[in-house]
């Protein structure tokens, strides 16, 4: 997402008429003149790309980044019930600050007046395409004998409130939950419910057509593998070199080198699993492909056999899990047996010791250890699923995903259900409700492809499948990156309170919290029909999925 450069009308205001009471901002709106104070204006833009925001009011446009700061962009026309028209070189969006900065579309700027207070009426008898209540005066200002010009001065707070109630109530409190939110996200509290949940949640890989899997909980992400990495010298085979990754070197490790499986050469679907180590480090594990993140209970995975976990060759496998009756095996990594590994260790000291002459080379040491970098680093992370809906991209957080399984070719359908509601399928024995996401939010519909997944969440103790359009990559965000969502609806603000702003503020994520993806009530009568429910047709829905957590090309 772009940023744009301040039109020369706002320069020409921020420089020369800052701070004086006489002076508005005029500009034209469906064949009419308007007028707002200088004072609340921030600056004049041309209008952005924005993102979509669902569930809010019809009359945002949406929302666009404006160097860095997240900008709602509402339609005056549609606000005002006008004829709608496509935007052109001369529409502008006029940046008022009202408790937070708001951009409102007009057809055009037209320039900065200065004003007398004598020259402001009122405005009871001015019929407009804008109702009474929210225009505070009239501006009469003769351009000869012949010609006068009324100039309409809108009241931009009193249109917010009746508009976006919610905008009026923002305040300290939400930034207060936002950072108490952030703190509590990555916590221990998440590790030790982790720990103790009689399921494991699990990242599963391919390597060689064999199936592997790390627990979610040291899982820091899934990128894609880069083009270039730098090699190490002197370190074992399966070390293939380091990568920076977010203003740090990973190293990374072959898994078909280290199970002494032949070597491919770099690949579109690769992807690199970031492992967390005790002590703060890091390794990322190059994989064939992500599959899926599974739910999987506890007793389904077996240690590793007595013999074969006396093989030092075998150290770094925790167990194994038998699905689909035992059709399917898949081998459990237990990530703390990795750093135990001398080839591991010795690439994990090489990328430190280069991260610290690098950071020298740049004057950015400081008195902090490595360690304590890190730490500070993860500390401030947000990690999140990242998926698509349309042209537009939201996150939720990584521990709150139970799994990710591919759409089944048949639903059964329950009667007498919302209308985004799909049906139902049979995962593992246990009935899944299904709910189109894009009909939740109030999006158009699409057919069904392949790339389509269902987003598994516990929702008050109801597990229940979200379809997305596609799932991209699992990331984790620094906290500064974060700005709160604007308040535009009471559900849009539940549901999408925060804000993700990536790729040097050019891409912008909404963030959503999975527990307000339905209603209490929506909630209480799915976990009624589905305790009965018959899912004999839905046999075909098995839930077994397939790349799950692919980032997009």
């Amino acid at each position: 997402m772009s940023d744009h450069s301040t039109d020369t009308v706002g320069d020409a205001a921020d420089d020369e008429l800052a701070g004086q009471d006489n002076q508005f901002v005029t500009f034209a709106l469906a064949g009419e003149m308007f007028a707002v104070p200088m004072g609340p204006v921030q600056e004049i833009i041309r209008v952005p790309v924005v993102a979509q925001l669902p569930l809010a009011p019809d009359t945002l446009d949406g929302l666009a980044n404006l160097r860095g700061r997240v900008l709602p962009l509402i339609n005056l026309r549609r606000l005002f019930g006008c004829e709608a028209r496509d935007n052109d070189d001369a529409t502008r969006a006029v940046v008022i600050n009202l408790g937070q900065p708001l951009g409102f579309v007009v057809d055009r700027v037209a320039s900065v007046v200065s004003v007398e207070p004598g020259q402001i009426e009122p405005a009871s008898s001015i019929s407009s395409v804008v109702a009474a209540d929210f225009i505070t005066g009239v501006i009469r200002q003769d351009q000869d004998r012949n010609d006068q010009r009324l100039l309409l001065v809108l009241d931009f707070a009193r249109l917010i409130e009746q508009e976006f109630s919610q905008v009026a109530q923002r305040g300290d409190s939400r930034r207060l939950e936002m950072g108490e939110v952030h703190g509590t996200a990555d916590g221990a509290d998440d590790d030790e419910d982790h720990a103790g949940s009689e399921e494991l949640r699990l990242v599963s890989f391919a390597v060689a057509e064999q199936e592997y899997a790390v627990d979610i909980a040291h899982v820091h992400e899934i990128v894609q593998l880069p083009e270039r990495i730098t090699a190490l010298p002197n370190t074992a085979g399966h070390v293939l070199g380091v990568i920076s990754l977010r203003q740090r070197l990973l190293p990374l490790v072959s898994l078909r080198s280290m199970f002494g499986l032949p070597v491919l050469h770099a690949q579109e679907q690769h992807r690199i699993v970031v492992i967390a180590l005790p002590g703060g480090s890091q390794v990322g594990l190059v994989t064939d492909s992500v599959k899926e993140v599974l739910s999987v209970p506890r007793a389904l995975a077996e240690p590793m056999p007595a013999l074969l976990a006396r093989d030092s060759a075998l150290q770094e496998f925790a167990g194994i899990c038998r699905l689909e009756d035992g059709k399917r095996l898949v081998s459990i990594i237990d990530t703390r047996q990795l750093l135990g590994m001398s080839e591991v260790r010795d690439a994990l000291e090489q990328a430190r010791d280069r991260d610290l002459t690098l950071s020298e080379d740049d004057d950015m040491n400081t008195s902090r250890s490595n360690g304590e970098r890190e730490s500070s680093r993860d500390d401030d992370d947000t990690q999140v699923v990242i998926f698509r809906l349309g042209a537009e991209e939201f996150g939720v957080p990584i521990m709150s995903v139970q799994e990710i399984v591919r759409v089944p070719e048949t639903l059964t359908r329950v009667p007498r259900t919302p209308r985004f509601v799909e049906g139902v399928i049979n995962l593992r024995g246990t009935v899944l409700p299904v709910i189109d996401q894009r009909t939740r939010l109030g999006m158009a519909g699409i057919e069904r492809n392949d790339r389509q997944r269902i987003m598994v969440y516990l929702l008050n103790g109801v597990r229940t499948g979200f379809i997305v359009d596609s799932v991209a990559e699992v990331l984790r965000i620094p906290r500064q990156q974060i700005d709160p969502a604007p308040d535009l609806s009471v559900e849009q603000g539940r549901l999408i309170s925060q804000v993700a702003k990536l790729d040097h503020d050019q891409r912008l994520v909404m963030l959503i919290d999975p527990d307000h993806l339905l209603q209490s009530r929506e909630v209480q009568s799915i976990q009624g029909w589905t305790q009965g429910g018959d899912t004999s047709e839905a046999e075909t829905g098995t839930g077994r999925a397939e790349p799950g957590l692919r980032q997009a090309a």
